[in-house]
Order: structure tokens, then C-alpha cells, then sequence
């Protein structure tokens, strides 16, 4: 996939296969089109060139809400909860609107039933953030993007938060692609990880491969390798 906003190109034939029960990390340093590659993929921003396939079949020009409901959902680097309501309200009315079979499960495996009945803008951060997975995997998506999950949790959250996205990726069987800043727990969490610079895939494999590769320390890990 190619995006190009006049004369700055984003993305630069980028090219990355997902698949079921494996999370696939992309990293790199900032400005390198992580956010715009999950913007793509879910049709929030248009291709100059390229296609994105799902199960074989070009879905480039659907819309957002088409991919939704296809079992393609994501979650942003900010908070997507209504402050106004309840937790329980809020996952209701996006389960009711996706037809999701178990959002009890959902509830459970994120540790939520405590605050079901609590206005989302009175729950803790780290707790809005696990609202915002659980509104992630309703509906019982096929391929969840996360963009930076992690942003702004303490590091015991952010390891709790990786936990669960690999945990019902495994359980769900979930192709999952997580944007994340938390170069450790990429590498903790993925099985595969991705690194663009500048708009273009620097390397791309599983994380051993990936964190000794020559290429990637120099423009990206640094002696953090």
C-alpha cells in the first residue's frame, strides 16, 4: 500500500499479511506511518496505490462502517469512551449494535464487572483503556487494529494491557496488529513484529530476528538492543 498527501509519501509499498491468533507488531520512530497504515486498513484514510485484501477478496474501497461490521475493528491512541455513560451502557449499545454473542466474556476476561455500572469518566485511565479493547473485540472481529493501547499507562498497566490483547488473540483466534511505543512489550507480546521508517519497511519477522537486525538497531533500537 502507497499513501501520499501531495508531495509527502506516508507509506512507500508497504506490504504486511495478518493472521488468525498471531499479534504483529509495527514500530519505528515517529513519523514513520505507523498511524497511517492502521488509518488504511480501516478505510479511514484513502490508498494512492495498493489494495487491502481480507480472506482474498479487495475490500480498498469500503467504507469504514462496511469494515466494521466485516470483522474489522480498531481502537486509537486517545480514549473513544463516552465520558457521560455507564460502562455497562456504553458496551451494551456497541454489543447490541454488532451482534456480539458474549459480551459477558468480554466483561470478565478484561476484569470489568466491577465497574459496569460506573460513568466511564470515573474510572481510572487504565481502566478506560481496557473499556476501549473490550469495544475492540465486540462483535467477535476477525482482525483488530490497536493503535498505541498502552499510551499513557504506568508500566505494571501497560504490561496488563499486552497481556490481555495477546491473551484474546490467542483465545479468540484474532489477527491483531498493535501500534504500540512500548518497544519491550512488543517484543514481549508479538509474534511477529514490523519496523517502518520514514514510510517503508525497514525489516520485518519475529522479534529475535527482528532485534538483531543491523538496519533496525542503527535507524531505530539503538544500544536499547
Amino acid at each position: 500500500m502507497t499513501v501520499k498527501y501531495g508531495a509527502v509519501t506516508a507509506l512507500d509499498n508497504v506490504d504486511i499479511a495478518l493472521e488468525p491468533g498471531v499479534v504483529h507488531g509495527v514500530i519505528g520512530p515517529n513519523g514513520a506511518g505507523k498511524s497511517t497504515f492502521i488509518d488504511a486498513l480501516s478505510g479511514r484514510t484513502k490508498l494512492s496505490s495498493g489494495k487491502v485484501m481480507l480472506d482474498g477478496t479487495d475490500i480498498t474501497a469500503r467504507p469504514v462502517g462496511w469494515r466494521r461490521h466485516s470483522g474489522i475493528s480498531r481502537s486509537f491512541q486517545r480514549t473513544s469512551v463516552f465520558g457521560s455513560m455507564t460502562v455497562r451502557a456504553q458496551l451494551e449499545m456497541i454489543a447490541f449494535q454488532n451482534k456480539e454473542p458474549d459480551l459477558s466474556g468480554i466483561v470478565a476476561s478484561l476484569g470489568l464487572k466491577d465497574v459496569l455500572d460506573r460513568v466511564c469518566s470515573e474510572i481510572a485511565y487504565g481502566t478506560q483503556r481496557s473499556v476501549d479493547l473490550a469495544i475492540a473485540l465486540i462483535g467477535r472481529p476477525r482482525v483488530v487494529l490497536l493503535d498505541e493501547p498502552c499510551a499513557g499507562l504506568v508500566a505494571d498497566e501497560s504490561v496488563r494491557m499486552l497481556q490481555h490483547v495477546r491473551d484474546l488473540c490467542k483465545e479468540r483466534g484474532v489477527a491483531v496488529l498493535l501500534v504500540e511505543h512500548d518497544v519491550d512489550g512488543v517484543f514481549r507480546t508479538c509474534d511477529q513484529i514490523t519496523v517502518l521508517n520514514l514510510g517503508k519497511v525497514l525489516a520485518s519477522g519475529e522479534p529475535a530476528e527482528v532485534r538483531k537486525n543491523a538496519d533496525v538497531v542503527r535507524a531505530y533500537l539503538g544500544s536499547a538492543a
